[in-house]
């Protein structure tokens, strides 16, 4: 799978840009600030409607306009597939696939890509949420279906919360809740199959994360990646050590687990007026030679995990997608990484049909990866080569 054309209207700097992309790597360059970022993210949001950059979308509309248009076209084999999604400040956003409308959550169903960015080095260095994101994400590209199970479990803990904070305003005792116990088989069917498509997720990244990290650090640390479940802590804040088991129990042993663990702590959650148990409390653990890579890591070590968790979500991609391998995005990594590094990289993702890479400096980029050269300045092409 590739991108053959690029064509924007009024997103985030440029009021109207077209380019066309060829397979293999092409290398966006362009000094900071001039929209280099801007073009490889309206190419990963054509895929999953999500920007790994802000969480509003009207921040991708340019400033003054109404709406924006990212429109891709993309060719797998003999198969071209024209995607159009449409962003609006006043109306709810829309998506087409050949003209015909879909909705924002079929979109990973078409076309697949991953991104790597500075930003990412929160994947190891900062907060769970990003950590169940990244996931999840991934979880909905293996499997665009469960866009409706998160979706759907996204409500319901939202429809609870309401429920407890009810409760708590009326001081109503814990074991008068009958309303409650509806949404907790809901909170429990949809929260143990998103807890196990995650942990097959898991599995299925570990040998490429190990593999993906030696070949871009260069050295044979060992890393390890688990889930560590809230309905196993004893206490939702302890994130404390030992960690978690790398495989977990069968659906049916996690749901009567999540059951006991909700009953557990129903008197805390009236009194915070939150859900405690359930995989938006779960976190992806890391570590690195035995140690939390959060704690421990340096910065070098870090950066190499992060980059190593997205080229590991691309190789899972490719083994498993039909529409063959996705687009990886590379947003301005090379300027981060020593020469080594760089030469090790390049050589770990040479094998992909599409490499998009951004760069403000040339040069920082191995000649291998830079043969198709576009340049930008100030929300425009200025040169094709």
């Amino acid at each position: 799978m590739h991108v053959t054309h690029l064509s924007l209207a009024d997103f985030r700097n440029y009021a109207r840009a077209d380019v066309a992309l060829a397979p293999g790597a092409v290398l966006f360059v362009g000094r900071n600030g001039q929209g280099k970022t801007n073009l490889v993210e309206a190419i990963a949001y054509a895929g999953s409607a999500a920007s790994h950059r802000v969480s509003n979308d009207h921040a991708l509309i340019r400033f003054g306009a109404d709406s924006a248009v990212v429109r891709l076209r993309v060719q797998h084999d003999d198969r071209a597939v024209v995607i159009e999604v449409e962003l609006n400040r006043g109306s709810p956003n829309r998506a087409q696939v050949n003209r015909s409308a879909v909705r924002l959550r079929e979109l990973p169903r078409y076309f697949a890509s991953v991104i790597f960015a500075p930003e990412d080095l929160s994947l190891v260095r900062g907060d769970p949420g990003g950590r169940r994101a990244f996931l999840d994400t991934l979880v909905v590209q293996r499997s665009p279906r469960f866009a409706s199970v998160l979706s759907d479990y996204e409500r319901v803990v939202r429809q609870r919360n309401s429920l407890l904070k009810s409760a708590r305003a009326s001081r109503l005792p814990a074991d008068s809740l009958t309303t409650l116990d509806v949404w907790d088989d809901r909170l429990v069917s949809l929260g143990t199959e998103l807890i196990v498509a995650r942990a097959e997720l898991i599995d299925a990244m570990r040998p490429h994360v190990a593999r993906a990290y030696s070949a871009v650090a260069g050295d044979d640390h060992h890393t390890r990646l688990s889930l560590r479940l809230s309905v196993d802590d004893d206490d939702d804040d302890d994130r404390s050590f030992p960690s978690p088991p790398e495989t977990i129990d069968d659906a049916d042993t996690i749901a009567d687990r999540f059951r006991r663990r909700l009953a557990q702590r129903r008197r805390a959650e009236l009194d915070r007026a939150v859900t405690l148990v359930g995989p938006h409390r779960d976190d992806l653990v890391l570590e690195l030679n035995g140690l939390p890579a959060r704690g421990y890591a340096s910065h070098g070590e870090s950066w190499s995990y992060a980059l190593a968790l997205k080229l590991a979500s691309a190789e899972v991609l490719r083994a498993e997608a039909v529409a063959g391998d996705p687009v990886l995005i590379l947003d301005d990594v090379f300027a981060e990484l020593d020469e080594g590094r760089r030469e090790r990289l390049a050589d770990a993702v040479g094998g992909f049909e599409q490499v998009l890479i951004t760069a403000a400096v040339g040069a920082d980029v191995p000649a291998r990866l830079a043969a198709t050269r576009i340049g930008i300045a100030a929300g425009e092409i200025v040169d094709v080569s």
